[in-house]
């Protein structure tokens, strides 16, 4: 019996979208689709493999990750890349419509 994983967005921050944080600090930041939980984790990818794709730098094939929380594997696809402070607040806008759909 194979476990599927469901999908879920994340998002890698660089540049001055990073400031909050250690630069040499890079990590994917991605929500639980079962749980809720917020998540991060090391960026494996090399910023060379995020194409521009839909408005944003994306990586569309994604990385596998485990929620800490609830102990189930999520597959993190897209991975988006913002680079600055209006990039990110552009892809909040974005997305809003998609993560937070009514049920009708």
């Amino acid at each position: 019996m194979s476990k599927l994983s469901l999908d879920t967005l994340g998002v890698r921050r660089t540049g001055r979208a990073a400031l909050d944080r250690d630069p040499q600090d890079d990590r994917l930041e991605f929500t639980c689709p079962h749980c809720g939980t917020v998540g991060s984790k090391p960026a494996r990818r090399s910023h060379a493999d995020y194409h521009f794709s839909d408005g944003f730098v994306q990586d569309l094939q994604g990385e596998m990750s485990t929620c800490r929380a609830c102990k189930r594997s999520l597959h993190i696809a897209p991975v988006v890349m913002l680079h600055d402070p209006d990039e990110k607040r552009r892809f909040e806008a974005f997305f809003a419509t998609e993560l937070f759909s009514s049920r009708n």
